[in-house]
């Protein structure tokens, strides 16, 4: 038996139903015949977010994985995996390797010596025999503690070398381990959460990746807490229940600003709480209790006055029979709750941007986009995400997810085009979904060809494609540039490159016919066309709440 091929039988073993990859690897027919089936990708760092959106929606369980070459694929992955980092996604990458003889040589591209910074591990299967151990390790990296990309390479000459083909029937699957909270810190927490009057949850992505979602919505409704949720943590609590306040990023819907602004205390649960550009900060002065599995991210950024280490899961449900201990098993009744007043600040916030909303005016307004997408879409029947710039903005404060992993947010490393690959990967793990991206035409411009990969992989997702005709974020930084040059300007007809591409299409610029076009692309999408609605927009610049937290 040759490595590769061992290999390719563990992954099998280990769950690893797809392989997201680009040529030339070795690893791609060796995977087929394992039974995988490989998706080949256009462009390295699209193919890494295939693997990523895979990873996110099935929680890991199994984790996305990511083949390419030595040198040029290797380098030119590493947008996605930086993104794969910072996110905390659980995604194994498996980069061929220069022949041990040139390892290291100058100036060959090392991939165990590049990728250190943006992975939760890094090694080499540097002789066949090291195969098995190397990968039965990397697994359980992506099981346990904070998710993320896992990189093991693969010598070309170690790929085609002799193994035992024992060593692979003696392998076993790595196992997965999580631990609860101390239960000193659990009870100090709870009474501290008791004893707040105005106690916020906010929930990150841990919540998805520990699928604690039922755990999460039995303490709030117990207690009546107000739950915001971070981007990345988006759908971990359902936006249509009462006492949801929505996400918190860079924008924000108004209940998540007033109730998170004026909260005594803040229950972070499942979240790094990074400072970043795209995460809402924790403004001064309140009690932060934070639950997260990774000790490196306690007291990181805030000082903590309660800390329990431990899987969201297992700590939530800590806190409830805490909870209930405390209580005697009375819980708050939801009369004396804040859903009421969730209600009504939603309502007068939704009243204020309906002309933007439900415009009339053309070019169309992105956020009619939004507002007809909502209205035309079960969000319990689709998972959904945005790109970076003008979508993610126009996007995140509004839509109301239904469900865990019925959104994808991402961003703290946020290149233009990853949601395209997100979505691809969505709609390989759940092909029952509606997958839908909402990109600009920027965003277009870096990865819209890998929407040929979607048609030709038989994958019916929907890229709907904001097309205002320049980079409206930038333009402010490029005054000058802009009167001389038109730097932000960009053209094209991108209904036409999708149809060339072989999928549905249509370019809409009619406001009335948002909602039409809508429902015309979602049948397309179910008769099994990957499909894009490019829609003629104004450059809007208006957007909820930004930086609304400080």
């Amino acid at each position: 038996m040759l490595t590769k091929d061992a290999i390719a039988q563990i992954l099998r073993i280990e769950g690893i139903e797809y392989l997201s990859c680009f040529p030339s690897t070795t690893m791609i027919e060796a995977a087929t015949q394992a039974g995988i089936r490989p998706i080949v990708c256009r462009q390295e760092r699209v193919g890494v977010g295939i693997a990523d959106g895979y990873a996110r929606v099935t929680n890991g369980r199994p984790p996305g994985a990511f083949a390419m070459q030595f040198g040029p694929g290797a380098e030119n992955s590493f947008s996605g995996i930086s993104t794969a980092f910072s996110d905390g996604t659980p995604v194994l990458l498996l980069p061929l390797g220069h022949a041990r003889v040139n390892d290291g040589v100058f100036p060959m591209f090392s991939s165990v010596r590049t990728y250190r910074s943006v992975t939760k591990s890094v090694e080499q299967v540097s002789v066949p025999e090291k195969a098995p151990d190397t990968l039965r390790r990397a697994f359980a990296q992506l099981r346990m503690g904070r998710p993320g990309p896992v990189l093991v390479e693969i010598p070309v000459d170690v790929a085609e070398a002799d193994i035992d083909s024992a060593l692979v029937e003696n392998y076993r699957p790595a196992t997965r381990a999580a631990s609860q909270g101390d239960p000193a810190n659990v009870d100090a927490s709870v009474k501290a959460l008791l004893a707040a009057k105005r106690p916020v949850i906010l929930a990150g992505g841990g919540i998805l990746y520990a699928e604690a979602s039922d755990e999460l919505r039995e303490l709030a409704e117990y207690l009546q807490l107000p739950v915001a949720t971070t981007m990345e943590g988006k759908s971990s609590f359902p936006e249509s229940h009462p006492l949801a306040l929505g996400s918190l990023s860079a924008v924000m819907s108004r209940p998540a600003l007033e109730f998170v602004r004026d909260a005594d205390l803040v229950l972070a649960i499942g979240t790094s709480l990074t400072r970043h550009m795209m995460v809402a900060p924790i403004p001064p002065g309140k009690t932060i209790i934070q639950c997260t599995n990774n000790p490196v991210d306690i007291g990181k950024a805030y000082a903590i006055d309660h800390a329990v280490l431990g899987d969201a899961k297992l700590v939530l449900r800590q806190l409830m029979l805490a909870a209930r201990d405390l209580t005697k098993g009375t819980p708050m009744a939801a009369d004396d709750g804040p859903a009421g007043a969730i209600a009504s600040t939603r309502e007068a916030w939704l009243a204020e941007w309906m002309p933007k909303l439900t415009s009339g005016e053309t070019p169309i307004n992105p956020y009619r986009v939004v507002w007809e997408f909502m209205q035309n879409v079960d969000p319990a029947e689709a998972i959904v995400t945005h790109d970076a710039g003008g979508p993610r903005f126009e996007l995140m404060p509004f839509y109301r997810s239904n469900g865990p992993r019925t959104y994808i947010g991402w961003g703290k490393s946020h290149a233009l085009g990853a949601g395209l690959g997100f979505t691809i990967g969505a709609k390989l793990a759940a092909p029952e979904k509606l997958c839908a991206n909402f990109m600009g035409d920027a965003s277009f411009g870096m990865t819209g060809l890998d929407f040929e990969t979607a048609v030709r992989a038989g994958l019916p997702i929907l890229t709907i494609m904001l097309n205002n005709g320049g980079m409206t974020g930038t333009a402010v930084s490029m005054e000058l540039s802009e009167e001389k040059y038109g730097v932000s300007e960009l053209g094209g007809n991108y209904a036409d490159m999708a149809r060339a591409m072989g999928g549905w299409a249509e370019r809409v610029e009619d406001p009335d016919d948002v909602g039409p076009a809508i429902l015309r692309a979602k049948r397309a999408t179910e008769e099994g066309r990957a499909a894009l609605l490019e829609f003629i927009c104004s450059q809007e610049t208006a957007k909820s709440h930004l930086r609304g937290l400080g």
